[in-house]
Formats: structure tokens, sequence, C-alpha cells
């Protein structure tokens, strides 16, 4: 029988206060914090208007070698590690798979991505394709993926190779529980560790940004209000108290 780790889980709130925060933003604060490279590069937003924040559950692909893994889709099922993945899914759940950027496997289909949704995850990012496309517009997920394909996961030239272990995502290091962030700008990677931080930088940015937006569609001066200089400042601070919110003293 095959056994797999499960991941650790971040508290629930610092998922849901990245999914507000976003994806550019976090991708940006988290630039400033020292980590350059976190978009997963190649998927792209296939359910537009999603915009979600979980913990990473990953499956890993490799090039298929015959001798370890056949080519029939539903031989031995619990061989096929695509399968264990999702057995570990609880809710509010990211599966993020590195399929190698192949546009010719579909990592998942019409009955395993229902099976994810009903286990309560809510969203998928692939580097690589899905398939039964059509069966699946009725679930309530969030997809990133490069493409579609009909073919099924093992059709062509990959096999699964490991389950909650770290992979690279279009060009992205992801460990297991790392917190997915995506939107319609696509995905991002927030390691665990620096989520509080990333937190409090990112809240305070897009509190300063609102005001900036409300100044520049008022005519205001590009050069004062973004990034908001240092002049501008005592306006901003009037706006937090008319507005009942708190001044950072800092």
């Amino acid at each position: 029988m095959i056994e797999t780790k499960d991941i650790s889980r971040p508290p629930k709130e610092w998922c849901e206060a990245l999914a507000a925060i976003g994806a550019a933003t976090a991708s940006s604060t988290l630039s400033r914090m020292g980590i350059r490279n976190s978009h997963i590069f190649g998927p792209k937003a296939w359910t537009k208007g999603k915009a979600i924040a979980g913990p990473a559950l990953t499956l890993q692909f490799m090039p298929k070698r015959e001798d370890l893994y056949g080519a029939d889709e539903y031989a031995e099922p619990e061989k096929q590690l695509h399968r264990h993945v999702l057995y570990h899914t609880r809710p509010g759940d990211i599966v993020v798979v590195d399929a190698r950027g192949d546009m010719r496997s579909g990592i998942f289909g019409e009955m395993m991505m229902t099976f994810f949704q009903g286990r309560g995850g809510q969203g998928i990012v692939v580097d690589g394709c899905l398939r039964d496309t059509p069966n699946t517009k009725h679930l309530d997920l969030g997809l990133w993926i490069n493409g579609v394909t009909p073919n099924f996961h093992t059709q062509t030239e990959l096999m699964p190779f490991g389950v909650n272990v770290p992979i690279a995502c279009g060009g992205v290091l992801v460990m297991p529980g790392d917190i997915i962030v995506a939107d319609d700008d696509g995905a991002v990677v927030v390691p665990v560790k620096l989520a509080p931080e990333l937190i409090k930088q990112a809240s305070h940015h897009h509190e300063w940004e609102e005001f900036s937006k409300i100044k520049l569609l008022q005519g205001g001066d590009l050069r004062r209000y973004y990034p908001l200089s240092e002049a501008a400042w005592p306006e901003y601070e009037d706006w937090l108290r008319t507005n009942g919110r708190a001044v950072d003293p800092t």
C-alpha cells in the first residue's frame, strides 16, 4: 500500500488575509522582503474572477519510463499518485502540480476534480494541462493552467512521481504547505514563515494605496500621491482618522 505524507497547514486567517491582498501585492511585497521569484510562470487563470489563497498540496511528475509505470488509465488505480495527493485534501487546500510544462497530458479530469471539490479543495495550479474541461464548468474551483488536452495523465510522456514533496512549478520552488495566492494575475508562492510579515506590510501598503487612488481620481498629482510622498503623509493620516482607522505610529 502506498503511503504519502500530509502537509502542515497555516492558520485559516492568514489565508483569508492573503486572498484579500491578492497576487500582485503579494508578489511585490515578497520582492521587497528579498524573495524575487515568487510568481509561478506559465499557468494562467482559466476561471476568471477567482481570488483564493490556501496551503499547497504538491504533486511531482517525471518523464515516463514504461518499466516503472504503465499507460492504462484504469490499471492499478492505487499506484496512481495523482489520486493520492487528492486523498489528503482538506477544506481550503490548493493542489500545485509540476507537470514539466507538458501540453499533452491532462493531469486531472472531471472525476478527480469533482472528488477534490467534494473534499473542500478550492483550487488547482498546473504547469501543464487539465482534461474534461467541457464537463467541469459546473465545478466551483479556481484553475490556473497552461492549457487543456483530451489526453489522460499518463497517456503520453509523463508519470506521477512524488506527493507532498518539494517541486518546481513554473520556475518557482514550492514547498508542501506553502501558501498559494492566486487570482486573475496568476499564482504566487508565499513561504509560510514570511506570511505574517507579508500580511502586515501588504495591508499597510494596500491602505495608503486606497487613499492614493481616491486622490488620483480627483486629479491629484501622480508625483505627490504615487508612491505616497512625505508631503502627502499628513493628508493620509487625516483621511485615516476621518474614516475611523488607526494611524500607524511608525
